[in-house]
């Protein structure tokens, strides 16, 4: 090679490399335009695919592993086989590691979820916790690997916030940007984990970023095709579900009864949802009252969830046997109903015990199995009007589902995806519409949400409630050194009558505080040490807080439409 020909060549790399440096000093300055950030959403959902799949990975090796099981799919029908003591001894040694790494990677000992993810989305600018997400991940997929009772969709989700986190802060993202990454990494997570890229996109706008903004659609939809791929090339074209051939809708005239199904449904999502709570709130109780060491939790929780698999190995994992045995009309009415109940206490021991795991599979299979007994009652009232107990399953399953994750769209669609039947889209409409309108009347909307509101966090009542909670005294007030401060004497007196906030106070505790003094003004003071004054360092106007709060009101409506 001539000197030229290799001086022209270094010459062509120096500058690549410099217009690459300068692209992304760019990038790190102005954010990224449209194309850029359709490259960003297709790495993201790249990586998100990939998580979600070794995660799935990961529990089958695991699981296959510590229950000799070369078919996970048929977990059940192995671990009848095996000794009690070992169904025992399992979920009790799965709940020691998971005691151990929540306790030391954790503030609280409780694993990250969907929840936590639909908060970032809301008050975090799309950031979630990283160091607490990584851990939690390796708590769920220990408890799904070894016992516990849950789903592997909650923690693969908050992981792909963990990923969507990083490349947000790394490229410096804005809320808006940063919420559409976050939503794209759900939507990959979702799709790669049920094969489901259409449910994807729609979980991801519909659960978490709570609202379908056209600008939001095309990444997300990238984003969401990339997890599929990634998901297919590993596992095939394949549904989660085998129906038999036989789910169709016999006559019109039996509608109605899937609209009993659907208030059925509402009421065992409901059921489930609360059982979880309550068995949250009575453990946290008995652990206080006992003083019980925050690492042994989910341990004990693991011994009572070994004790039920000595007798019912049902309740074991994701229960995607059991739901698939509903769905083909291979289990009895008391079994149905017997499994049903069964896997409700179960999944109330896992999530109370802070054991991980999500919610969505044990709906499928409550909901498969709520559908499945009510098949039997209504096809043996009116058999010559009625189809099969398979179709009363199908409908059944969504319902519960999407009652518990307040999202009927994507809940329909997960459903059609993960069954291929798209056949039957009148029945599981009809009963998914009515669960969802019951069950979001006797909870906070969905459990995600009704967990937040436990927290405090108030997302339920939309952007009017919860902006409130995102605006600090500290960043709205006036100090006492602006132009238009507030009187200092005046603020003193207040101060001496009790009128007065801190500057972490928020306008969701200002704003009443104004109605209730009548003042135009609250002083703000800094906190005091123990005997010392307080010291004043400016005053919140009510206009101001007023201002903000439209402000932000209009900056929301403004992404939600856009």
């Amino acid at each position: 090679m001539s000197e030229s020909t290799r001086a022209l060549i270094l010459q062509q790399i120096r500058e690549s490399r410099q217009g690459l440096g300068q692209g992304w000093q760019l990038l790190l300055r102005q954010g990224p335009s449209q194309v850029q950030f359709w490259f960003i959403a297709l790495a993201v959902g790249i990586a998100s695919g990939f998580a979600a799949v070794g995660f799935r990975e990961g529990i089958t090796w695991l699981q296959g592993t510590l229950y000799s099981a070369p078919d996970v799919n048929q977990i059940h029908s192995h671990a009848r086989m095996l000794p009690w003591w070992w169904l025992m001894a399992l979920p009790i040694c799965g709940g020691l590691v998971v005691g151990v790494i929540l306790n030391h990677f954790t503030p609280d000992g409780r694993v990250r979820s969907v929840a936590d993810v639909i908060e970032g989305a809301a008050l975090r600018k799309g950031r979630v916790e990283r160091k607490a997400g990584l851990a939690s991940a390796m708590a769920s997929l220990i408890t799904l690997s070894s016992g516990g009772s849950s789903g592997r969709e909650g923690p693969v989700v908050h992981l792909a916030g963990v990923i969507a986190s990083w490349v947000s802060e790394h490229i410096r993202a804005d809320g808006i940007t940063g919420r559409d990454l976050l939503g794209c990494a759900v939507a990959a997570a979702v799709s790669a984990s049920f094969n489901a890229p259409i449910a994807g996109a729609l979980f991801a706008l519909e659960v978490v970023l709570r609202h379908f903004a056209v600008h939001a659609f095309a990444p997300i939809a990238i984003a969401s095709v990339a997890g599929t791929v990634i998901s297919r090339l590993e596992f095939g074209d394949v549904t989660e579900f085998n129906l038999t051939p036989t789910t169709s809708l016999t006559f019109y005239v039996e509608l109605p009864a899937f609209l009993l199904l659907g208030l059925l449904s509402g009421l065992v999502a409901v059921l489930l949802m609360r059982s979880i709570f309550f068995a949250d709130d009575f453990a946290s109780h008995l652990q206080e009252k006992w003083r019980v060491p925050q690492v042994l939790r989910p341990a004990i929780a693991g011994a009572l969830l070994g004790a039920l698999a000595i007798g019912f190995p049902h309740i074991i994992g994701v229960g995607y046997e059991t739901t698939s045995a509903a769905l083909r009309g291979e289990l009895l009415f008391h079994e149905a109903f017997v499994f049903a109940v069964l896997k409700v206490v179960a999944v109330a021991i896992t999530v109370a015990g802070r054991m991980g795991g999500g919610v969505f599979s044990p709906a499928l299979m409550v909901g498969a199995l709520t559908g499945l007994a009510f098949g039997f009652v209504a096809t043996g009232l009116i058999p010559q009007y009625s189809g099969t107990g398979e179709l009363y399953a199908l409908a059944g399953m969504g319902a519960v589902a999407a009652a518990v994750l307040g999202a009927p769209i994507s809940t329909t669609l997960i459903v059609f995806e993960l069954t291929g039947d798209w056949q039957t889209g009148l029945a599981v409409m009809v009963s998914v519409s009515l669960s969802t309108a019951l069950a979001s009347r006797l909870v906070d909307r969905s459990f995600f949400l009704t967990q937040l509101e436990h927290k405090g966090v108030h997302l339920a009542a939309g952007p009017q409630a919860y902006l409130l909670s995102i605006y600090s005294a500290a960043v709205i007030m006036r100090s006492k050194d602006s132009p238009r401060a507030a009187p200092e004497e005046v603020c003193m007196e207040l101060i001496e009558k009790g009128v007065s906030i801190e500057p972490d106070t928020t306008l969701e505790v200002a704003l009443p505080m104004f109605d209730e003094t009548g003042q135009p003004f609250l002083p703000v003071v800094a906190p005091a040490a123990d005997g010392a004054e307080p010291e004043l360092m400016g005053a919140l106007f009510q206009v101001d807080a007023l201002k903000a709060y439209n402000r932000a009101l209009a900056d929301t409506a403004a992404e939600e439409h856009s």
